[in-house]
């Protein structure tokens, strides 16, 4: 569909936002959010779209308004300071997560590119580009794989304190490879590899994340859910790999756990790489919702809840059929494409943001929509489920076929009210006429109530500068 188009944004707003617009004020100190890149206490939104031109990022940074087309940075391996040279096999920004890798307390940016050609090496590299004052303007550097099994080097990334001693580690995952990166910082030696190889055979990661799941070790270190699809030894494909690794003192692998698939599907599941982590239910331990958008007729998620003991092996899984879900579960939906948790409402739950961008609306194949159920001491909730697609009231442009509204979705605080707001992508927009696959983003607002279409922002590539280039699927990735 085509999307309302604004000027593109001027080289004098661009100077703008590389000189840091909004940072703090002589003297203060930055605020340490692991997404807030100039330090000036707002968390930022970080967009990648890895299919064009070997692959971007661009940085809206968050205020008390919001974020703006006109406070921004684009970043690519053509940007002044980062290593690397842009190519068309790179798929820069086909992850991003973010943290203060150098301990300046500005959030530094963490760029997965999987496909990257390093002579010598397999495919792929992590770039971590510096935040500060005046954020990405003082260069970066690069991480290539460690090994020759460490193929797709950059296929995820998490930044967070995997051995419990009070300090962030950058963690990396290749095709079927973890790696890890000391306390000293991540350094091209520095990999290390798990005192054991948990990996079992047969697996493809997709990706990894963190979270506070348990209280073993005494509740020291974060652990990582590593996700991806599976093979048997005959090639025929089987349940999707979802292993949990324990953090904390000790040998790093030693401590994991294989989730099995709940058999909901009936058959092998390919799990989607949809995974997100948060506290639903507010006991202090975080949550672990799956996505299999091939689940059920159009597609599911599992959550499981976390506990001193750990996650559960099985979980509760939802449909679109399932009692107070908006929607019917159909084929070709993709429920649970894309999945993000975040407290919309304030109240110290995590809610949970579903993408359905296979969805059906007004007879328009594909158009797409996002499903919001809310967190609760019981857990997920269905009482108050909202649902939102391009012909909802208050949401900017119009419903066509082929958008995929809710392919990408992200839920944080960006305008510092202490609620997370909703940032959605659908890859298939079109913002010209006759355009394919252009791509915009949407971001709506939290309130005390769930999302709100007031004040709802969209954007898309020519909003910062980019050309337009058929099948540039323009925020495809948000940053987690």
């Amino acid at each position: 569909m085509r999307a309302r188009t604004l000027p593109v944004a001027t080289a004098a707003a661009l100077a703008l936002a590389v000189t840091g617009l909004g940072a703090p004020s002589a003297g203060a100190a930055p605020s340490g959010l692991a997404d807030d890149f100039n330090g000036d206490g707002y968390r930022d939104l970080a967009i990648g779209t890895p299919k064009a031109s070997g692959g971007t990022v661009t940085v809206l940074f968050g205020s008390a308004s919001g974020v703006s087309r006109t406070r921004f940075v684009n970043v690519t391996q053509n940007t002044p300071g980062v290593p690397g040279t842009a190519e068309s096999v790179d798929k820069f920004g086909e992850n991003i997560t973010s943290g203060d890798v150098d301990h300046d307390g500005y959030a530094d940016l963490i760029v997965g590119a999987p496909g990257e050609e390093v002579t010598g090496k397999p495919r792929g590299s992590v770039t971590i580009v510096w935040g500060g004052a005046k954020p990405f303007t003082s260069g970066g550097i690069a991480l290539t794989a460690p090994s020759a099994e460490a193929a797709g080097f950059g296929e995820g990334a998490a930044f967070a304190d995997l051995d419990g001693d009070g300090t962030a580690q950058l963690a990396v995952v290749g095709v079927d490879t973890f790696w890890w990166y000391g306390d000293g910082g991540p350094t091209q030696d520095g990999a290390i590899a798990p005192e054991v190889d948990f990996l079992p055979d047969g697996v493809r990661l997709d990706g990894i994340v963190a979270g506070h799941f348990s209280s073993k070790d005494g509740g020291n270190g974060f652990e990582y859910v590593l996700h991806g699809s599976r093979t048997e030894p005959d090639g025929t494909p089987a349940p999707g790999y979802i292993g949990v690794l324990r953090g904390g003192p000790g040998d790093i692998g030693s401590g994991h756990t294989v989730l099995s698939d709940d058999g909901t599907t009936g058959s092998a599941a390919w799990w989607s790489s949809a995974v997100a982590t948060g506290d639903i239910d507010g006991d202090g331990y975080e949550d672990l919702v799956v996505a299999d958008s091939a689940g059920g007729k159009g597609g599911a998620f599992t959550v499981r809840y976390g506990s001193a003991s750990g996650l559960p092996l099985k979980g509760r899984t939802y449909q679109q059929d399932s009692p107070g879900v908006p929607g019917t579960d159909e084929a070709y939906d993709a429920f649970g494409s894309a999945l993000a948790l975040g407290d919309v409402t304030g109240d110290g739950r995590a809610d949970l943001a579903i993408g359905a961008p296979g969805e059906g609306v007004d007879g328009k194949r594909t158009v797409g929509d996002v499903v919001l159920l809310k967190g609760g001491s019981g857990g997920l909730t269905t009482t108050g489920a909202q649902s939102f697609h391009q012909a909802t009231a208050g949401v900017p442009g119009a419903a066509e076929a082929g958008d995929h509204f809710g392919s990408s979705l992200r839920l944080r605080d960006i305008n510092g009210n202490g609620k997370a707001d909703l940032a959605i992508g659908a890859y298939g927009e079109d913002v010209v006429p006759n355009g394919y696959d252009d791509g915009a983003g949407w971001v709506l607002r939290g309130s005390a109530s769930g999302l709100t279409t007031t004040s709802a922002t969209s954007f898309n590539a020519t909003d910062f500068g980019y050309p337009v280039v058929a099948g540039r699927k323009f925020a495809s990735v948000f940053a987690r």
